[in-house]
């Protein structure tokens, strides 16, 4: 067997507690899919902007990812970390900030995320003309695309290949778009190019609201995709955080089987969640998997896992597992 550095410092130190949960959730993840499994993998908070695309592109590349849910600040910030990097600011006191300190940030038009200060003018500003070129003509030609699409249309272009500031197998968005990869966005209005959309909705330059298509639709584009791949070993799920991007799609399964009375539809085939949150009273992201099993989304047998820590220390360590690095 070839030295796998990092996979063999994991093994070897990570025995108990959250460090065990997450050897043992690898090899779960490595099972499902060498038995023939699918992986759903969900991204929430700022994964992007913490720049997991360092690894989550490599495991799209080696088709250890098969279909991303994600928030839309994750979809359009793996875009920005793209064309804008060298613009960023980090801000390692950041604990320390005062408002006024806040205020200041504002001022030079950095928008913080935990340490990381995105660049308004050089990320945001930046894609802004091109992404309104692609709705203004859709929008024209009376078509629709769902935002990954419009994500997808821009990156296969080349308009902002001149802007690129990392190495572009750093980005998980284009690793996807080559591979065609689906992509699930609900909730896409609460990020900052949803907001830029309503804007040009209401000033009139956008005629059609819906040229932009919903959660809804996705919910549909979900369905089909789940019902076209959850034979055999069936679909894994590895939730990053919580929120709108693991509640969302999990909830598929349940829609299919008791809203659709659909016979015969498996449950997810593999959960684990990363997740900081502490488990509590009416949480989602602090709910054990346990949980959802009386919501129909999980079976008593799924293999289970949750690793409550850090998802920018952890999630990059199981991807190198996966892979075996």
């Amino acid at each position: 067997m070839a030295h796998s550095p990092i996979s063999d410092f994991v093994r070897h130190h990570y025995r108990h507690f959250n460090a065990a949960a997450l050897v043992d959730a690898a090899d779960g993840y490595r099972h499902h899919l060498e038995q023939g499994g699918s992986m759903l993998v969900t991204l929430a908070g700022a994964m992007s902007t913490a720049e997991l695309g360092l690894s989550l592109a490599e495991m799209i590349r080696q088709d250890r990812v098969h279909a991303i849910c994600c928030t839309g600040a994750n979809l359009e910030e793996d875009v920005f970390n793209l064309v804008a990097h060298d613009h960023y600011v980090r801000i390692p006191n950041y604990r320390d900030l005062t408002a006024a300190d806040e205020e200041a940030l504002l001022a030079r038009h950095l928008n913080r995320v935990t340490d990381t200060c995105i660049p308004e003018e050089e990320a945001i500003r930046r894609i802004e003309h091109v992404v309104l070129e692609e709705w203004t003509a859709a929008d024209q030609a009376g078509e629709a695309y769902f935002p990954h699409e419009f994500m997808y249309r821009i990156l296969r272009s080349g308009k902002l290949e001149q802007h690129y500031q990392i190495d572009p197998k750093d980005s998980w968005l284009l690793a996807a778009c080559e591979k065609n990869l689906p992509i699930i966005v609900p909730g896409w209005e609460d990020s900052t190019l949803g907001n830029i959309f309503a804007s040009h909705c209401i000033t009139g330059e956008i005629k059609r609201v819906h040229t932009v298509r919903t959660g809804i639709e996705y919910m549909m584009m979900l369905a089909d995709w789940y019902r076209d791949n959850c034979d055999g070993q069936g679909i894994g799920f590895f939730q990053i955080g919580g929120g709108i991007a693991g509640d969302f799609p999990i909830c598929v399964v349940p829609m299919l089987e008791q809203d659709l009375q659909m016979k015969d539809i498996p449950r997810w085939g593999y959960f684990c969640q990363i997740s900081d949150s502490t488990t509590s009273y009416g949480s989602y992201s602090g709910a054990v998997p346990n949980e959802k099993i009386t919501w129909g989304k999980l079976s008593a047998d799924t293999p289970k896992f949750i690793i409550e820590s850090d998802a920018s220390i952890v999630a990059p360590l199981i991807f190198a597992c996966v892979l075996g690095h």
